[in-house]
């Protein structure tokens, strides 16, 4: 079993502010365990229920890797324990979900390996910042005989269109930083020494918007690519009219006529 003792909780998290971060608890490799996705499943629905936070960071312990993916080792435990290799998927996938559905940004810290189920989950992410150097980005299911479980394939294609994602996951590549850059899979790298400083620094620079009308960006956004042109126009529509007359868009519109930075408190 993987990190199940008292003394070593799978998953760590930690707050400053209104920015919540999330741990992977398992150095050096931060092996995605039964537990860690357990403690996972019900950290992301309090998070996505607490108004006080308003935007999250999702990195591991130590500054060796970002995450080696699903411990493979407990394969057989998890299909013990939930019946079947359906029902240890199924969580990961319900998982992911929520974080890509959550309406506050979530920002993902790629450094080290970053591979398979540790692709995956940054892929659910909203943001993606990487290392400079060292890191090895990857889908290498391939290599073991199989497919990315966890929506690999159809978030890595929207993320980097058709040609880049089956270049990775066919040819088992892993890719560093930069060249993650190059075709659009993170927003930006940064030397590994200033890495989660500028996570931290993007998650506070985004925890001061407006939180509903960052919600529906998200909502837009992220459910953009399933709908039709104008089916996204009438969501967009829907997500400007919640913020009429909220407290934060009126405070917006004062803050701009007055030339100061406004004061966003999510009302």
């Amino acid at each position: 079993m993987t990190n199940s003792a008292k003394e070593f909780p799978p998953l760590l998290l930690e707050r400053d502010g209104a920015v919540a971060t999330v741990i992977i608890n398992d150095p050096p490799l931060n092996r995605m365990s039964l537990e860690f996705m357990d403690e996972l499943e019900r950290r992301i629905d309090e998070l996505a229920a607490d108004k006080s936070v308003r935007a999250v960071v999702v990195t591991g312990a130590g500054d060796a890797n970002f995450s080696v993916g699903m411990d493979l080792k407990q394969l057989p435990e998890g299909i013990r324990r939930k019946g079947s290799i359906e029902a240890v998927l199924e969580q990961r996938l319900r998982v992911l979900a929520a974080i890509e559905n959550m309406e506050k940004p979530v920002i993902a810290v790629l450094y080290g390996y970053c591979l398979g189920g540790g692709l995956e989950l940054p892929l659910a992410c909203h943001f993606r910042v990487a290392a400079a150097k060292g890191a090895k980005i990857g889908l290498p299911e391939l290599e073991l005989g199989t497919v990315p479980a966890w929506g690999g394939t159809a978030r890595l294609t929207r993320c980097v269109g058709r040609d880049a994602a089956l270049d990775m996951i066919l040819r088992s590549k892993m890719i560093s930083g930069p060249e993650a850059l190059r075709i659009g899979l993170v927003h930006e790298v940064w030397p590994n020494s200033d890495l989660q400083r500028r996570a931290h620094e993007l998650a506070q620079e985004l925890a001061i918007m407006p939180p509903i009308a960052v919600a529906g960006v998200l909502k837009c956004v992220i459910g953009a690519g399933e709908k039709s042109l104008e089916e996204a126009i009438a969501e967009e529509r829907r997500a400007v009219m919640r913020t009429m007359g909220t407290k934060d868009q009126q405070e917006g519109m004062k803050a701009f006529l007055e030339k100061r930075k406004p004061n966003f408190t999510g009302e």
